[in-house]
């Protein structure tokens, strides 16, 4: 079957109708992606924002939750449910009875009830895993699941896990790819004298003082009892999923998890399990962001974005200077040339040698990706030590760097901090250094060193910086040579960082955006690429002209590494565009709805 006709088979089997309400449509649609982790909104009988709680949904109507359906045959596991406050648990044929109504007109189930073993497409809008309770507290297990579970169903659909959320674990297990969840863990720990919060739990009689002022908190402690406990539980449930939301629209779920994740052990242990997947989480990981990353811990260097970050830089980028290579320490400002210690810098060097910038946790930062998400975007913790981790992960890109740049001198006018790491990658790629710091990198002897050292140098002109600037993106961006095959003839217009990238015939090709630091190419540019040997981010689009968006049903194809905030090109029977992804290219093939592709320019055919 080709995918519109699944596509259209699956639309169908969401239009249903529901006793006195007329026709619906019922969905689940994303707003908003910080990894795996989504913000959206489950729509059924009544609207569910999620990552969000189903059980005002699941009591008033909890027998439309599914409709009987025909199963593989020996597969009752996907029937296998956790009791439920309102709805029964129970055997197979007990939970089928509970959640069956007899509606003439319903031939498909809003919700499927599946393991990870199990989990199969079966054109519902939210599959329920049935042994989430065991899956809580065993990280490997927890992720494992997840992950197979996932790759099982489509992109559009919401994962509903029962019986297991806390205000403590809703931020993780949202991280991970959950939407939905209920209060029944919370609701039976608050019956138990179990008071929760964000950071984990205590004994009611453990507690002199209330630390909350949700409604419940306002009873006088001697009179809060476990009804009570149970009731501010809910609501540090829901507020707590406020939170992960707000988060996700940000864009700043990670930075929260890195800390949040720790009052549990298998919370890190979970997280850090996550990080172990590089490939689900890299699919699902935007290329740009508006947010800053907060790095605070070592858990930030296994980030998707600072490793992709490292292997672009060591595999794609190469330097088209022939000048000597200068170390320099990052600085708190962003972007670096925009500081006062870089422009101390700049004065000493004078356009004779290459400015290549050290810093934790990004690793090494050529001057032409300065603005390069995230080499702008990022404020990290100063402490004057570096961490056994930092040390080897810095030393170890730097080593990478040196071996795939070959430069006539290599010069490190860093603090004495850095110099373990600048020995380590020396050593490792065979690059003698001189040392031109003799207090610290900005102090007039320092300084004075440095402009000595470099003083038989011939200087560049700031017409070759800004060339190389363009060429060095687009390899980053789009390839290694990428600057060469798109950028051949290139006549740059404007001053930095708002340069254009024009033909040397005053065609513009593209456009360098300074708050990301990547190219926006126009229909030129897009052909360029079409017809270079760079490989090329394509969406195959229907016979239809886009004006403003591409949206997912209108897709026929796309290129499987495509990823959120990528460049495209949308072709077509009826038009040409180019365009940046808002889904990663699975999605866009698997989704039945939502924005695939904002549309930059378009040409119709």
């Amino acid at each position: 079957m080709d995918r519109y006709q699944r596509l259209c088979n699956r639309s169908h089997e969401r239009e249903r109708t529901t006793p006195g309400a007329g026709q619906m449509t019922e969905y689940f649609e994303i707003h908003d992606r910080d990894g795996p982790a989504r913000r959206g909104e489950l729509r059924l009988s009544e609207s569910v924002r999620t990552p969000g709680l189903v059980d005002d949904y699941l009591v008033d109507a909890g027998s439309e939750w599914t409709a009987e359906r025909d199963l593989p045959e020996g597969d009752e596991s996907m029937l296998t449910v956790l009791p439920h406050r309102g709805l029964p648990g129970g055997t197979p044929d007990e939970v089928q009875e509970a959640f069956t109504v007899d509606y003439p007109d319903v031939d498909f189930p809003s919700a499927a009830v599946v393991s990870s073993d199990t989990a199969q497409e079966q054109g519902t809008d939210a599959y329920i895993l049935s042994n989430a309770q065991e899956l809580a507290g065993h990280a490997a297990a927890f992720v494992e699941a997840i992950i197979e579970t996932r790759a099982a169903i489509p992109s559009d659909t919401a994962l509903y896990l029962s019986g297991v959320a806390t205000p403590g674990n809703v931020a993780t297990l949202a991280y991970a790819g959950v939407d939905l969840f209920d209060t029944d863990k919370a609701v039976v720990k608050g019956t138990q004298g179990k008071y929760l919060t964000t950071d984990g739990e205590a004994f009611l009689e453990d507690l002199d003082e209330l630390p909350c002022a949700c409604p419940a908190c306002q009873t006088p402690r001697s009179e809060f009892g476990r009804e009570e406990c149970a009731e501010h539980n809910e609501h540090v449930l829901r507020a707590a999923l406020g939170t992960v939301r707000e988060r996700i629209r940000a864009g700043r779920l990670r930075d929260y998890i890195e800390g949040q994740a720790r009052h549990e052990q298998w919370l890190t242990a979970t997280f850090r399990r996550l990080d172990q997947q590089y490939s689900y989480l890299e699919q699902r990981t935007p290329v740009l962001r508006r947010a800053e990353i907060t790095a605070a811990t070592d858990d930030t260097l296994r980030r998707v974005e600072i490793q992709r970050y490292a292997e672009r830089v060591t595999n794609r980028y190469h330097c088209r200077f022939d000048k000597p290579l200068v170390l320099v320490p990052c600085s708190a400002r962003k972007p670096y040339s925009e500081s006062q210690s870089h422009g101390q810098f700049h004065d000493a060097i004078q356009y004779r040698a290459h400015l290549v910038s050290m810093t934790s946790p990004i690793g090494v930062v050529p001057q032409e990706l300065e603005l390069t998400y995230p080499a702008q975007h990022y404020d990290s913790v100063v402490t004057g030590n570096w961490t056994a981790t930092e040390i080897e992960f810095v030393s170890d890109i730097l080593a990478a760097y040196l071996e795939s740049n070959e430069y006539p001198r290599a010069i490190a006018h860093l603090p004495g901090d850095y110099r373990e790491i600048v020995e380590r990658a020396g050593e490792t790629a065979g690059v003698e250094f001189e040392y031109t710091v003799s207090d610290h990198p900005t102090t007039a002897d320092s300084l004075a060193n440095l402009a000595s050292t470099l003083s038989e140098e011939t200087t560049y002109m700031k017409r070759e910086r800004q060339h190389n600037t363009l060429r060095a993106i687009a390899d980053y961006q789009f390839g290694d040579g990428a600057g060469d095959d798109l950028f051949e003839d290139l006549a740059v217009e404007s001053r930095y960082p708002k340069l254009r990238a024009n033909s040397t015939d005053g065609e513009q090709l593209a456009m360098l955006v300074p708050e990301y630091g990547l190219l926006a190419l126009t229909l030129a540019g897009g052909r360029r690429w079409v017809e270079s040997d760079v490989p090329t981010k394509r969406v195959e689009i229907d016979a239809f002209v886009p004006h403003g968006s591409v949206l997912a049903p209108g897709v026929v194809d796309a290129s499987e590494d495509i990823r959120v905030g990528d460049e495209v090109v949308i072709e077509g029977p009826k038009a040409f565009a180019v365009g940046r992804a808002e889904m990663s290219g699975p999605e866009m093939i698997d989704s039945t709805r939502g924005i695939a592709s904002t549309v930059r320019h378009v040409e119709e055919k």
